[in-house]
């Protein structure tokens, strides 16, 4: 794919960035249950913005202008727009358990071995409302 003078234009994938209620609240649902750790914090036009990191992912945490519309859909939202957030773990069941009430669980744990041989599913609720998928034995085909 050629663009302009002959050169490839290449990109890597950067970040997220999530509109919260409260960023300070949603920080700490990500750091606490999947590992995050604040990587920068700024104030632009008297607003924080909150920058996370785990390994090679990075969220940034915005004060939403007002509620937050949550998905009605138990795996996420079905129009255009992203529909969840996804986790690989090891084991669904002890996560569930070590997130005690904060996983507010909109559908499963779903075993998908059907689809892929030990593929099991669970999703969830963030303090915002948006879904979080936590999926464990899933398996690239390639």
């Amino acid at each position: 794919m050629e663009r302009g003078h002959g050169f490839m234009t290449r990109a890597t994938f950067s970040h997220i960035g999530l509109n919260c209620i409260d960023p300070e609240i949603t920080e700490r649902f990500y750091s606490t249950h999947f590992g995050f750790k604040r990587s920068r914090s700024i104030n632009i036009n008297g607003r924080q913005l909150i920058f996370l990191r785990a390994g090679n992912i990075h969220l940034e945490l915005f004060k939403a202008d007002g509620g937050s519309p949550a998905p009605d859909e138990a795996d996420g939202a079905t129009g255009t727009g992203v529909r969840h957030i996804a986790f690989q773990v090891d084991d669904i069941d002890t996560k569930l358990s070590d997130m005690r009430a904060a996983a507010k669980v909109t559908l499963g744990p779903a075993d998908l071995s059907d689809h892929i041989k030990g593929w099991k599913v669970v999703w969830i609720k963030d303090p915002d409302g948006r879904i979080v998928e936590i999926s464990q034995g899933y398996q690239d085909e390639i």
